[in-house]
């Protein structure tokens, strides 16, 4: 199969989508975006236009359970293959709101695929999680690690897995790369793109970045009582623009074989909450305050990977160190200090 040049991005206005788009732009790709905006904001393509220099294509507001909405975009467009952000992602949140997360992700991706078999595009990247592994122990986590989801984000992100296996197995026309990720930090060197969570997020770095910048008293660690060196809950944690450097190379051996094939995207390395902090105020020079939380319903106490599979197979292996990822996440806090919503919701782009 030849490579795809045409990609429709779902979920493109996120933190991760939005990183891909500028990336995939600067390779070459032509995109088709589409976004409910649900946790994000249209106004990120005009940062990355400026960052691509380019957004050739066409940017669509629709959810994309609404498959006659979608399959118009598909109609109006020759998509070679389709790169899958959009769905809901946050663990604690879906302790909360487990209904949504099956609906919203276990809906939305079945119904992608219905669309994208009526109109003939058999190619996927699909965006799943380290989380399916759940607390699986203390050893570097391979593929064929046991899957054990602890939450519903997880369980929902675990059950599109067995849909897209299941329909590999019985249509060898598909080819789809699954990318298993571990935890993206970090924001584009430029400043102008970087991770905005909406309300009072309980991710890690944004909120260190809100603290250090004045804008909350304090951090919460979410338990001490681990079973880790320091008792506080060991991550594996990769800079954005490694991220989405995989994703294209993941795009450009898309058309390798058919199939379903799954890997892992981390460094290899865990850093405990605490040893974050002490890099994070290392990396800026700002003093972080925290103070113990109860555990997270649904979070484990370990999650590293083994991310060979990625080297061997696409060739890739992350290249960017923690200093890099606190330094940039701080630039894009510190330029953005109140995050997307510094610029207008629908700046206009020069071309689509």
């Amino acid at each position: 199969m030849s490579a795809p040049s045409t990609v429709l991005v779902t979920g493109g206005a996120g933190f991760i989508g939005s990183h891909a788009c500028a990336e995939l732009l600067d390779h070459g790709y032509e995109l088709i975006v589409v976004d409910d905006y649900s946790n994000s904001t249209p106004q990120v393509f005009a940062r990355v236009q400026r960052i691509a220099g380019r957004f050739a294509g066409a940017v669509y507001e629709l959810d994309i359970r609404d498959r006659q909405a979608l399959s118009a975009v598909f109609h109006r467009h020759n998509v070679d293959a389709v790169m899958h952000f959009a769905g809901l992602k946050s663990v604690s949140e879906s302790t909360r709101m487990p209904v949504e997360y099956y609906d919203t992700n276990v809906g939305g991706t079945a119904s992608l695929l219905h669309t994208m078999h009526e109109h003939g595009v058999h190619r996927l990247v699909f965006s799943s999680s380290c989380s399916v592994y759940g607390d699986a122990g203390n050893e570097p986590l391979a593929e064929d690690t046991p899957a054990h989801p602890t939450n519903p984000y997880a369980t929902s992100t675990w059950m599109c897995e067995q849909i897209l296996a299941d329909v590999c197995s019985r249509r060898p026309e598909y080819a789809v790369l699954c990318l298993r990720y571990f935890n993206p930090v970090g924001a584009h060197p430029s400043g102008l793109l970087g991770e905005d969570p909406p309300g009072t997020s309980g991710k890690l770095m944004p909120s260190m970045a809100q603290v250090a910048s004045g804008q909350r008293d304090r951090l919460r660690v979410f338990g001490d009582d681990y079973p880790t060196p320091d008792g506080t809950a060991i991550r594996d944690y990769i800079h954005i623009m490694d991220m989405v450097e995989a994703l294209r190379v993941a795009l450009d051996h898309i058309g390798d074989e058919p199939g379903m094939h799954v890997y892992n995207l981390g460094r290899g390395t865990g850093i405990s909450v605490l040893d974050m902090i002490h890099e994070f105020s290392l990396a800026t020079g700002r003093n972080i305050p925290y103070e113990i939380a109860p555990r997270r319903p649904g979070d484990v106490a370990v999650s590293v990977a083994n991310p060979r599979a990625a080297a061997r197979n696409l060739g890739w292996r992350p290249t960017r160190k923690l200093d890099a990822m606190c330094r940039d996440a701080w630039r894009f806090r510190q330029l953005h200090p109140n995050g997307y919503t510094d610029s207008p919701r629908r700046p206009e782009l020069k071309e689509y």
